[in-house]
């Protein structure tokens, strides 16, 4: 029974990194622009991909395959922002979330056009094996998942509070027009958002490839990416972690102890029931309009 515990604790958080490293993209877009991205899981995959070019198509050492997917990421989402999103500001939220919308079915088919759909297995990059815990088979690429989840996320909040353009993401967050003011440039402060919330999907992508291979239920790890954000707060850092675990570890037990197919609905009910209780997250910003 322990060991059953362990091994469900240990993938689930594995799971649940991987999840907040999606919704890391998804609020750092959200907290700068305001801007709900539906297409944030498609940003999954074309890291995934996009790795999987470079390390298994062209040959490049993983390292190389790397920063290979990270300009591909980049580069994407620099041009969503400046060719999609930019000429949608002061349009309605409704128009802006029908545009990401549309941006996710048209990453889809690109990705499907050029990889088909067939799942193609990624070369191992994180260390293989396994070890023993507590008397639980844990796959020491789980543990390794968790450790790099860990390092990108503490570098991102370090980035945030400590230098010049993560102030500045803050400031203009909070207020745009005081953050003109102020001198920042808002257009480089959303392209910015685009662009990081880019590299921390080729992360989470390269997880996702190498714990459960090259396919299109990459993007599907993206989709739980809503329920994480809501727990934890839409504009929320630290939330995005605490979301991301909580979230792993309950599909995790849910699947392990229930079953049923069970795992794929209770994300989707714990975003039911937080919106009705708290619908600002665990560690998001109350605000309050008076009109």
């Amino acid at each position: 029974m322990v060991s059953q515990f362990v091994q469900l604790s240990v993938i689930g958080l594995a799971n649940g990194a991987i999840f907040a490293l999606a919704a890391l993209g998804f609020a750092l877009i959200y907290k700068s622009t305001g801007v709900i991205n539906f297409a944030q899981g498609d940003f999954l995959s074309v890291g995934a991909y996009a790795l999987y070019a470079g390390v298994a198509t062209f040959g490049l050492h993983w390292s190389l395959g790397m920063l290979l997917a990270i300009a591909v990421a980049v580069v994407l989402a620099l041009l969503v922002e400046r060719l999609l999103l930019r000429p949608m500001i002061g349009e309605s939220s409704i128009a802006v979330i029908m545009v990401t919308i549309g941006l996710s079915s048209m990453l889809q088919a690109v990705l499907l056009m050029l990889f088909g759909n067939a799942p193609r297995r990624m070369p191992r990059i994180l260390p293989g094996g396994s070890i023993d815990l507590l008397g639980a088979t844990i796959p020491v690429n789980r543990l390794v998942a968790i450790a790099i989840a860990a390092v990108v996320l503490g570098l991102f909040t370090v980035f945030f509070q400590r230098s010049r353009w993560g102030v500045a993401m803050r400031a203009v967050a909070d207020d745009q027009p005081a953050a003109l003011t102020m001198g920042i440039s808002v257009p480089r402060v959303f392209a910015m958002a685009w662009a990081l919330a880019g590299v921390s999907a080729v992360v989470g992508g390269l997880l996702v490839a190498e714990l459960v291979g090259v396919s299109g239920t990459v993007a599907e790890f993206g989709l739980i990416v809503f329920p994480v954000v809501i727990l934890g707060g839409l504009d929320s850092i630290k939330g995005t972690m605490v979301g991301g675990a909580v979230i792993g570890l309950l599909v995790q037990y849910t699947a392990g102890y229930v079953g049923g197919g069970l795992q794929q609905v209770i994300p989707f009910v714990v975003l039911v029931l937080i919106l009705l209780v708290r619908p600002y997250g665990l560690f998001g910003e109350v605000r309050i309009e008076r009109v």
